[in-house]
């Protein structure tokens, strides 16, 4: 299928590409907002709002303010619009002078019909750091600029007057708070336009509607600078090759972290990425976790509060040979570290072999007397020499001589399976010989040195990453000039200037110094280079909120794709009509599509289900288990397992439900005595020092009904200090809090699609995975029944004890049996996450875990499960048979004084 003309179709499925006065970035009439902030108590309200809602970034400075009443898209109606914003933070000073200071916290925006007119300049100007051009002593060129925008003003003035009903401008800067940041502006010229250029066939757009072929996997070894399980290392491996990896995971699961290392891997492989998320308060998220390892600096494009300029001077290059010094010093580290990993894995086989040995068939060996005093491998070699029949003289004359040194090292002149059976049964009986005379594996250093390894091999490997790509050979005269088109471009509002700028760039050369990009998938299109295939991989986040509208031109600008995301958290809500859709179809052949090309019900994430693997990741890091009980049954079929699973956190009841009285929700469809119990109960909070707060709700106006009682008990520098938010569940998909109170807004009395809203089951899933350690459920439902009685049920009832799957094999069962008799707590085959520990001893904070034989799946399962275990936090402690020569009195003696300790 021609990918052009499914952008051609695309297009067609947008909104109606005219700019009207309804996409302004309005002054809602229940929003705050002040003329000058000449009174602290205003800009202290305006910060504090700003601070409850720090993740969506709300507040927003606007100038050229056009007010009054005036017919908007052929209705009369009172109006509040500035000509242009951008997103800022107050600080606001607490002591005297009482002063504030405005931060800009994003890129300017002017009004959408002003992009690319005369106007947009001048007004882009006002809001610039150094208001460089900003023609403020005679502002009566806004009166022309409003009037382009399509409102009929007939004076300027200083004067805030936002209930007025005078048509007016004004020409002064306004703080206010803003609606919730939607994708604004003309999608389907731009689709329209992508059509036409050439090179789409190669890109992860192709590859997302079926018209490319997958390359072979790469299946070669993933060392990360990031520790990895299995599940993100695979899809670190599918990422390398797939045109399209599809990233899955419960809350809490890693995925961030995951797509960070699918960025690195890229990276040091000498490839370009591009990172485009649904939200700003996702890209910097990514952002910060990419920033914990040395590495290129992203240049940050877009509403960041953490923009990099794209700046790059050759002269600051590092001398030409340090990239290959980095590499150097990160081979060593990785040699090293392969080696401490070898020599652990062959006392960890010697162990395996022991326990092989205790019950072999010694008899055997008696066919072959040569074998106890021979080398196996030398016996093994020769064997292997003697096989075959025929061939050239040399090789008859080549098995001849290897059946004579079988004869004098084994007895026997002929490889058989009796043979390579009493070979394994001499190396077994050699690794008891061995492991006796060195009192067991004696792993406890070795764990120590795999742990410095590990740390240095990460290091070394970030380190080598941050010189390739910092190397004077990619940063030449062709990419300063590069980017300082594109640094010009980033500080342009309108539309047309950045494209015309940016259709010069030398995109390879950018590419080659600044490989990393991190924004969002609206400003994606308005900012980067328009160059089919310019990046070899784009890694979307968030894509279940993501409409293949605007996913369809950051899918073109690579080679591959991943897409990250969970359908069983809230998606995006579309309007698109079936009728357009099916036409659309008919018009341009595309029947066959019908299921992916249905951009009102399939997001970007269940469009790539479809088109590549699915890597589901369900080792889950971030709650205590009772948190993510629920929902890892109910959501997602058990798969979801808690790595923070331990005896001191496994019964912690981490749920608690406030139940308060009411019959019906008020008529402004609020509960006013749940928002007035979570409040109280956020103050007790506050009182107890607990910091990480967030108080949220289903619905929107109960939500703001506890913001407006928050903003009344607690100032600025109170929400500051415990980290206060607020607001819907909407509002918090994607983030996290210590501590969340949630108020389901509900009362017995409540209509029916009121109660069903509560019960969607990703909304819900949602509101009670947020927490880190505690949830506090306020509510007003008696009996609710469904999917909101069964969680109120499990949160009724305690965490019980975890007792373990029980043990495995003889030696941990003779152990656990000794460590019982001395009154020891004792669980066997305690799960954490997909790893299980042989026995965990103790209660609370004492307990720890007892690895008493090689894991089931062999040497290189053992060293995996010990890495994870420890950076869960768990104590270890190796208690092999061999040690204590198969005696579990003295191996409990041992254990026991572990736990004394």
């Amino acid at each position: 299928m021609d990918p052009a003309r499914i952008l051609t179709a695309l297009a067609a499925l947008a909104p109606v590409n005219k700019a009207t006065a309804a996409d302004s970035d309005e002054i809602g009439q229940k929003s705050s907002w002040t003329g000058s902030l000449t009174t602290v108590a205003g800009a202290a309200d305006l910060a504090a709002h700003d601070e409850l809602h720090r993740d969506e970034r709300l507040l927003r400075q606007g100038w050229g303010v056009v007010t009054g009443v005036h017919s908007v898209d052929g209705k009369r109606r009172r109006v509040a619009v500035p000509l242009v914003t951008r997103p800022v933070r107050l600080e606001v000073a607490r002591t005297e002078p009482f002063d504030h200071k405005i931060v800009p916290a994003g890129d300017i925006a002017v009004h959408p019909r002003l992009v690319g007119t005369e106007h947009a300049a001048r007004l882009t100007a006002v809001l610039s750091p150094d208001r460089a051009g900003g023609d403020l002593a005679d502002p009566s060129w806004l009166l022309a600029a409003a009037t382009a925008a399509g409102y009929a003003v007939n004076a300027v003035t200083h004067r805030p007057e936002p209930e007025g009903a005078q048509p007016v401008v004004l020409a002064r800067s306004v703080i206010y708070v803003s609606g919730p940041r939607t994708e604004s502006g003309p999608i389907g010229q731009a689709l329209l336009d992508w059509s036409e250029r050439p090179g789409l066939e190669a890109t992860a757009l192709a590859a997302m509607y079926g018209t490319a072929d997958a390359p072979e996997a790469d299946t070669g070894p993933v060392r990360s600078s990031l520790p990895l399980n299995r599940e993100q290392a695979a899809a670190v491996c599918s990422a390398r090759t797939s045109p399209v990896t599809v990233v899955a995971g419960a809350p809490g699961c890693g995925k961030s972290h995951t797509l960070a290392a699918i960025a690195l891997d890229t990276l040091a492989r000498g490839q370009s990425v591009l990172i485009a998320t649904q939200s700003v308060y996702a890209a910097d998220v990514l952002a910060r976790l990419l920033a914990r390892r040395p590495g290129p600096a992203p240049v940050m494009f877009g509403d960041t509060e953490n923009g990099t300029p794209a700046h790059a001077n050759p002269g600051d290059a590092p001398r030409p040979d340090a990239a290959k010094d980095a590499r150097r010093a990160a081979d060593d580290a990785l040699d090293l570290l392969e080696r401490v990993e070898r020599a652990i894995e062959t006392r960890l086989d010697m162990e395996d072999r022991r326990l092989r040995a205790l019950d072999a068939p010694v008899f055997l060996l008696d066919d072959f007397p040569g074998l106890r005093d021979a080398d196996p491998d030398a016996v093994e070699a020769a064997a292997a020499r003697t096989r075959g029949t025929g061939g050239w003289p040399w090789t008859r004359w080549r098995r001849r001589k290897a059946r004579k040194e079988l004869q004098r090292l084994a007895g026997t002149a002929a490889d058989s399976a009796a043979l390579q059976q009493c070979i394994g049964i001499t190396r077994d009986l050699r690794a008891m010989t061995r492991l006796a005379a060195d009192g067991g594996p004696g792993l406890e250093p070795m764990w120590r040195n795999l742990a410095r390894a590990d740390e240095d091999a990460a290091r070394a490997a970030a380190a080598a990453l941050l010189a390739a790509t910092a190397a004077g050979d990619r940063r030449d005269r062709k990419a300063g000039r590069a980017l300082a088109e594109i640094n010009s471009a980033r500080f342009r509002s309108s539309r047309t200037d950045r494209r015309n700028i940016l259709a010069n760039v030398d995109t390879a050369a950018l590419l080659r110094a600044r490989p990393l990009w991190i924004g969002t998938t609206a400003d994606a299109e308005a900012i980067l280079p328009t160059r089919a295939g310019a990046f070899d991989l784009v890694i979307i986040d968030e894509a279940s909120h993501v409409n293949q509208l605007r996913a369809a031109p950051v899918l073109a600008r690579a080679e591959r794709a991943v897409i990250a995301g969970d359908p069983r958290q809230l998606k995006f809500v579309s309007f698109a009509s079936d009728a357009r859709l099916n036409e659309v179809l008919e018009r341009h052949g595309l029947r066959d599509l019908e299921a992916r090309l249905d951009t009102g019900r399939v997001s970007l994430y269940d469009l790539a289900c479809g088109a590549g693997p699915v890597v589901e990741l369900t080792e889950h890091h971030r709650s205590v288990p009772h948190l993510i009980g629920f929902s890892a049954a109910k959501f997602y079929g058990g798969r979801v397992r808690p790595m923070t699973a331990h005896p001191r956190l496994q019964e912690t009841d981490a749920i608690t439900v406030h139940r308060v009285a009411a019959d019906t929700a008020a008529e402004d469809g609020t509960v006013p005595a749940e928002a007035e119990r979570a409040v109280d109960l956020l103050a007790e909070l506050v009182a107890a020092g607990d910091r990480g707060l967030a108080v949220l709700s289903p619905f929107r106006a109960q939500a703001e009904a506890i913001e407006a009682a928050v903003m009344k008990r607690f100032d600025l520098d109170a929400i500051r200090a415990h980290r206060i938010r607020t607001g819907t569940v909407h509002a918090f998909q994607g983030s996290e809090s210590e501590t969340v109170i949630a108020s389901l807004g509900t009362a017995p009395g409540d209509s029916a699609g009121r109660k069903r809203f509560l019960s969607g089951a990703n909304l819900f899933n949602v509101m009670v995975t947020r927490a880190r350690e505690h949830l506090h459920v306020v509510t007003a439902l008696d009996d609710p029944g469904g999917l909101v009685g069964e969680f109120l049920d499990h949160a009724d009832r305690a965490p019980a004890p975890l007792p373990g799957d029980g043990t495995e094999g003889a030696w941990p069962a003779k152990l656990a049996d000794a460590l019982s008799g001395a009154d020891a707590a004792v669980r066997h085959g305690y799960p954490v996450g997909h790893w299980k520990i042989d026995l965990v001893v103790g209660e609370g904070d004492a307990a720890f875990g007892v690895l008493c034989a090689v894991h089931p799946d062999g040497p290189r399962a053992h060293i995996e499960r010990q890495r994870a275990l420890a950076r869960a936090g768990w104590r270890l402690v190796d208690a092999f048979p061999s040690t204590y020569a198969d005696d579990a009195s003295r191996a409990a003696v041992a254990v026991l004084a572990e736990l004394g300790r």
